[in-house]
C-alpha cells in the first residue's frame, strides 16, 4: 500500500497554493492530477512551469475529480463551502486550508456532511506541524500543571488577504493551539481595533475548563512579524519562537551552602530538528488518501477541530464588534 501512487488535485494556485504545489512535487508516489484557478494567466504559467495538467474551466472539474484520490482546496475562504460540497460528491479525501469555511453555519453543515457521508477532511492548521510545537507538546506532557499560555502573532497587513479579518487570518491558528493544549473553553473575553469595518488587532483571554488560561494577541497593524508562545507552568517557564524554531526552558534551581540558600533560574535550549511543516502536513494528507481513513491518524486536524476553532473565533469577533458600538 505504501507504494501506491496517489493522485491529488489542487484548487487554488495563489501564494499558498504555489507552496502546496512545490511541496506536493517533493512527495514520493504522489501525482498531481490537476491544478485549477480562476486566474487563467497564472494557471497557464504555473502548469507550464511545473509540468502538471490544468483545468481550463469549471466544466472539466467533475471528470478530474472522479480520477483523483484526494483534493486540496487553497482558494479564498468565502469559496471553501461551495468547493467542499462540489468536491465531496466525487472524492471523500479533502484538505482545506483554515478556516474550514467563512461562517459558523456553513462550518456546521460541512461537519454534518462529513459525518453522514464518511468524508475524510483535513483542515490546514499548519502550526501543529511546526517542529517547535512538536517539541513544546513533549515538554508539556512532563509538566505538573499549565497555568497559562500566551500567544502572540503579528504581521503587517497583506494586500493578498482581503476576505477575512485578523481573527480568521492569524488568530485562528493560535485558537486551535490553545484548544489543543488546554481543551474546551469555559469563558472568553476579547477586545480589538476595527479599521474600515475589519478587525485588524485582537486580544482575547480564554479561561479553559481545565483551569488554565490562554491569552491570544493577533495583529495586522504591527510593524514586526512575530510568532511567539510563552507558557507558565508550575515547574517551568517556556519561551517558544515559531519563526526561529527556538524553544527555551527556564527552571528554578535550589542551592544550599551552609545556612545560605541561593535560588536561581536555569535556562536550557531544546534542540529542534529542521523540518518543513507544510511537507509534513501534506505527507499526512497523502497517507490519508492512501488509507482512506482518518482514524489511522487520530491527531490529524479534522472538521471537528475546524468547528471548535470557529466557535471560539466567532465569539471573539462578536465581542469585539459589540464593544466597538
Amino acid at each position: 500500500m505504501e507504494n501506491k501512487i496517489i493522485k491529488i488535485g489542487l484548487l487554488g494556485i495563489g501564494k499558498m497554493g504555489q507552496n502546496h504545489l512545490r511541496n506536493l512535487n517533493m512527495l514520493k508516489n504522489v501525482d498531481i492530477s490537476f491544478i485549477y484557478d480562476v486566474n487563467t494567466e497564472l494557471l497557464v504559467k504555473t502548469a507550464t512551469d511545473f509540468g502538471v495538467p490544468m483545468l481550463k474551466n469549471d466544466d472539466a472539474l467533475e471528470d478530474a475529480l472522479k480520477n483523483s484520490d484526494g483534493v486540496i482546496i487553497v482558494t479564498p475562504t468565502f469559496t471553501h463551502f461551495d468547493y467542499i460540497k462540489k468536491v465531496s460528491a466525487h472524492t471523500k479525501n479533502i484538505f482545506v486550508e483554515k478556516p474550514l469555511t467563512d461562517t459558523l453555519d456553513t462550518t456546521q453543515i460541512i461537519v454534518d456532511a462529513a459525518r453522514e457521508n464518511n468524508l475524510n477532511i483535513q483542515v490546514g492548521f499548519i502550526e501543529r506541524y511546526n517542529p517547535a510545537i512538536s517539541a513544546l507538546k513533549e515538554l508539556l506532557k512532563n509538566s505538573d500543571r499549565i497555568f497559562s499560555i500566551d500567544f502572540t502573532r503579528t504581521n503587517k497587513m497583506s494586500s493578498r488577504i482581503t476576505d477575512v479579518d485578523v481573527v480568521m487570518d492569524l488568530m485562528i491558528h493560535d485558537i486551535d493551539l490553545s484548544l489543543l493544549f488546554n481543551g474546551e473553553p469555559q469563558s472568553i473575553q476579547a477586545h480589538g481595533i476595527i479599521i474600515n469595518g475589519m478587525i485588524e488587532y485582537a486580544r482575547a483571554i480564554i479561561a479553559h475548563k481545565n483551569g488554565a488560561f490562554s491569552t491570544i494577541t493577533a495583529s495586522r497593524v504591527t510593524e514586526k512579524r512575530i510568532r511567539q508562545i510563552s507558557v507558565t507552568c508550575e515547574d517551568m517557564y517556556i519561551d517558544c519562537n515559531l519563526l526561529s524554531k527556538e524553544v527555551l526552558v527556564n527552571k528554578q534551581t535550589l542551592e544550599q551552602h551552609l545556612h545560605n540558600i541561593s535560588i536561581s533560574s536555569r535556562s536550557e535550549s531544546i534542540e529542534i530538528r529542521a523540518q518543513e511543516a507544510l511537507l509534513l502536513e501534506l505527507l499526512d494528507f497523502a497517507n490519508l488518501c492512501r488509507s482512506n481513513s482518518k482514524h489511522k491518524n487520530s491527531s490529524l486536524p479534522n472538521e471537528n477541530d475546524g468547528k471548535n476553532a470557529m466557535l471560539v473565533a466567532n465569539k471573539i469577533q462578536q465581542l469585539i464588534h459589540a464593544s466597538a458600538k
